[in-house]
């Protein structure tokens, strides 16, 4: 009975080197993206490139969408090792791309090869669970995988400062490569096992031909905004809307744009307030290091008091989820957002005193951080309750897909911000301060529509499983 109680576990003989393996992958992919946030400033100012800065986080961001549909799909064509390898793959030259970059052009498309990658490991991740754990098992990896965000979120934007300052921004590149080869050997046996292959699946090109739609029209967007001054910029823009139109009509739930009662509310709050919350931490450290001359590891210190406050508020909000068995969820998410409404505000005190203005980012990271960490898993648990049954993969797609694209959209526009102010000669501080206000209206937008959201009728589910 001890043996087979040791070898059901996630760390058991038999799912050891899986578990190890997804965890390195998961924290490898998250760790990089959390500490391009503390360097992003310094290599975008090294590369001579400040007017493409918002780009640095964009070009991942929306390439990460695509890497996600594409990959599901080949996934089911060519099985998951072979994905996992292409995957890996596409993430390493990625990092090499990056790490090795001379102008801020080649940086872009390094980024571009590592959010395809990452999208593509993380969407791997995800299919070895399902085919590598039993059922009993699954929520204890996920839990695990979820945990895997922690410690990066923690410690990355303060190790990548110190690596910027003490030594070079590339070596924060450099650093992942030996993880991600770790987690390769650990977890390609397994996979090498559960692959298959569904030749049946090959019908759902539709949303990788989506996603690719989306990204062009979203670049397009982008770079006209950036010299919106000139009338080429605001055709390419216009352009860009036209093309984003019908690929996000598709992609997100009927009725989001115009906030409908229910998901599409729950979905387009959730959009609006992530949007702000990785925008206001990619710009707060850009002010702080350009603007404060503050180190790049103080600045990541600041940052990474936000990642403590949201892990103490997304356990405290599942405590209080316990103790009213989800009755108040929609009162959480609110009080979140008006939480990130300070905290936004604090950011915007922080970076336009004249003097210090220290201890206001410091408030804004924890309230900031505090809030997301209120409203983020709420409004997933909200969005999941209204997925009838087969329907919880979609809605988890769409969430997946908002918390990509949404941040990716926020970034890129108040990048063009910055461009734009640099072109007309207002300077960096009000480029990033128009930036920030940008994710303030963002921001009290999102607790307005966060009134519409409703919570599935699950009362006579919830009270069957109460009394069981």
């Amino acid at each position: 009975m001890e043996t087979s109680t040791k070898e059901a576990g996630i760390f058991g003989p038999r799912y050891r080197a899986l578990t190890i393996g997804i965890i390195l992958a998961v924290t490898t992919v998250a760790f990089e993206g959390l500490a391009i946030t503390t360097i992003a400033p310094s290599l975008a100012q090294k590369l001579n490139g400040l007017h493409l800065y918002g780009w640095i986080f964009s070009a991942f961001l929306l390439a990460q969408i695509v890497g996600t549909m594409v990959i599901g799909q080949q996934i089911n064509k060519n099985g998951v090792f072979a994905s996992f390898i292409a995957a890996i793959l596409i993430f390493v030259v990625g990092i090499v791309i990056a790490a090795t970059s001379v102008n801020m052009v080649m940086l872009i498309i390094g980024r571009l090869f590592q959010g395809f990658g990452a999208g593509s490991i993380i969407t791997c991740v995800y299919y070895s669970i399902t085919l590598g754990y039993p059922d009993q098992l699954r929520t204890k990896i996920l839990a695990m995988f979820s945990s895997a965000y922690i410690l990066p979120a923690l410690v990355g934007p303060y190790i990548a400062g110190l690596l910027a300052e003490l030594l070079s921004w590339r070596f924060v590149f450099w650093l992942v490569l030996p993880f991600i080869g770790l987690a390769v050997v650990l977890t390609l046996p397994a996979f090498r096992k559960f692959s298959v292959k569904d030749k049946s699946a090959s019908k759902g090109g539709r949303k990788e031909g989506l996603a690719v739609l989306l990204a062009i029209g979203t670049g397009m967007l982008l770079s006209g905004l950036g010299f919106i001054t000139d009338w080429k910029g605001m055709v390419l823009s216009v352009a860009g809307v036209l093309i984003m139109i019908q690929p996000l009509r598709k992609l997100l739930p009927k009725g989001t744009f115009s906030a409908r009662k229910g998901l599409p509310a729950t979905i387009a709050s959730r959009g609006l307030f992530v949007a702000c919350y990785n925008a206001t931490e990619s710009y707060v450290v850009l002010a702080l290091t350009e603007v404060k001359k503050l180190p790049a590891d103080l600045a990541g210190l600041i940052v990474a008091a936000g990642a403590l406050s949201w892990s103490t508020a997304a356990w405290l909000q599942s405590k209080l989820d316990d103790k009213d068995h989800g009755t108040g969820r929609n009162k959480r998410v609110t009080v979140g957002i008006c939480f990130m409404i300070i905290g936004v505000a604090a950011v915007m005190l922080s970076v336009g005193l004249p003097e210090g203005g220290i201890v206001y980012a410091v408030i804004s990271q924890i309230f900031t951080g505090f809030g997301i960490g209120l409203a983020h898993p709420t409004t997933g648990a909200i969005a999941l309750q209204h997925a009838s049954e087969g329907e919880e993969g979609e809605i988890s797609a769409s969430l997946q897909f908002t918390d990509a694209f949404s941040p990716g959209l926020s970034i890129g526009i108040g990048g063009a911000l910055i461009a734009v102010s640099q072109t007309l000669e207002w300077g960096l501080l009000t480029g990033i301060l128009l930036a920030l206000s940008l994710q303030l209206l963002f921001v009290l937008v999102s607790c307005a529509v966060s009134f519409r959201i409703q919570q599935a009728k699950l009362n006579s589910q919830s009270e069957v499983s109460t009394k069981a």
